[in-house]
């Protein structure tokens, strides 16, 4: 089904004027949002993309609507990975909490317009080259086998190209001057650390593209659907962030969830390309008799199998170690080497032993599976050094 030139142009400054509004209500006065503001806006945003499919369902057909709930859903939850990395980073760049929500925001917009771009270049490959389906599931199958490699979580870094190059290019501080992006260091034009980790969420927001628009086409060769399913589901994903940032590391099966999910996109992607097929070599060039997958098998798989990945994580003896063991060291990490706020301090710090008397709790065998182990009860006892010292 086609859509209407307007509606396109109504959608397009419908995202953009929920961007600004994010900028100028939420993100320009640097602060750490509260668990409710976090909460609430979530569920405004989610709610705006799923009255979004509800349009679609009466305005279009159940098709549409299916199709973009399968590619909204799917979108949403490799977003959630991302997140992960998102960790990585700021830490990584020691972002203060209350300056975070920029770093978020600036990764979402650049996200948004890059994988527009890919978008358009994968609608145009598709158009041309039948074979592109075989290649997009080439990609899915090898993304879901490299997601299941026990080295898989280990690789995810601060550090890429782009950063590299920025580091040469420009001079860097060692400090932030708040949310700037440049600062006098020196009596010199320098740029902030600010600047480098907003280089790094774009940066890594790149190499994600390279797996979440074949995922969306595989659900849907409808533009409309794939640019809309794409840009709901990282709208919000600011708030998504501080809403679920203690629940990320208890999440200890999404990426074998994620894993299924890509793999099956992938195999639905294959089997598409075998049945549209015109490679010569394959079948002399002739389409091959193979069943396809259905948008509505698609959506219940994605769904079921998050909903199975998730229960198992939140209910896992082993997701509750290693979300006490990570909080602990991020709060360790952020007391000693990021927040100055007196105040925050304290309420870090405070988390931190509530953390640490759950840690002392925790089986020997959870221990032992934490290579950082070592590492953490250094961050304790640095932190607790600290607060003697801050509390003389």
């Amino acid at each position: 089904m086609g859509v209407p030139v307007v509606a396109w142009w109504l959608t397009i400054a419908g995202i953009i004027g929920l961007i600004l509004f994010d900028f100028f209500v939420h993100v320009r006065k640097a602060h750490v949002p509260t668990i409710g503001e976090a909460a609430v806006w979530s569920t405004i945003y989610v709610g705006i993309a799923v009255l979004f499919g509800v349009g679609l369902w009466l305005f279009g057909d159940s098709a549409m609507a299916s199709e973009y709930f399968a590619g909204y859903v799917t979108e949403k939850a490799l977003s959630v990975d991302n997140l992960f990395v998102f960790l990585v980073i700021m830490a990584s760049f020691k972002v203060p909490r209350a300056d975070q929500q920029k770093v978020l925001l600036f990764g979402i917009a650049f996200s948004l317009v890059a994988r527009t771009g890919f978008i358009a270049l994968g609608a145009a490959l598709i158009d041309l080259f039948s074979w592109v389906f075989y290649m997009f599931g080439l990609i899915l199958l090898v993304t879901a086998g490299n997601l299941v490699k026990p080295s898989g979580s280990e690789d995810r870094s601060a550090d890429n190209f782009m950063i590299r190059v920025a580091r040469k290019l420009v001079r860097t501080s060692d400090r932030y001057d708040g949310d700037k992006l440049f600062t006098v260091q020196d009596g010199k034009r320098v740029m902030t650390p600010m600047l480098l980790v907003m280089v790094a969420i774009g940066g890594t927001d790149l190499l994600f593209a390279l797996d979440s628009i074949p995922a969306i086409f595989g659900l849907t060769q409808n533009v409309f659907l794939v640019f809309t399913a794409t840009a709901f589901s990282l709208l919000g994903l600011r708030q998504l962030y501080f809403l679920i940032d203690g629940l990320l590391d208890r999440l200890v099966y999404l990426t074998y969830g994620l894993a299924l999910i890509l793999g099956f996109i992938g195999v639905k992607l294959v089997l598409h390309a075998l049945h549209e097929n015109n490679v010569p070599f394959i079948n002399g060039g002739e389409p091959v008799k193979v069943a396809e997958i259905s948008t509505g098998l698609s959506l219940l798989v994605i769904f079921g199998v998050l909903l199975v990945t998730v229960i198992a994580s939140l209910t896992s003896r082993w997701g509750r170690a290693q979300n006490v063991i990570a909080q602990a060291r991020r709060h360790a990490r952020q007391y000693c080497e990021v927040e100055n706020d007196p105040e925050l301090r304290a309420r870090i710090f405070a988390q931190l032993v509530a953390e640490e008397q759950q840690l002392h709790r925790l089986p020997e065998k959870y221990k032992a599976r934490i290579r950082e182990e070592e590492q953490l009860m250094s961050l304790l006892k640095w932190a607790h050094a600290q607060h003697a010292a801050a509390s003389r």
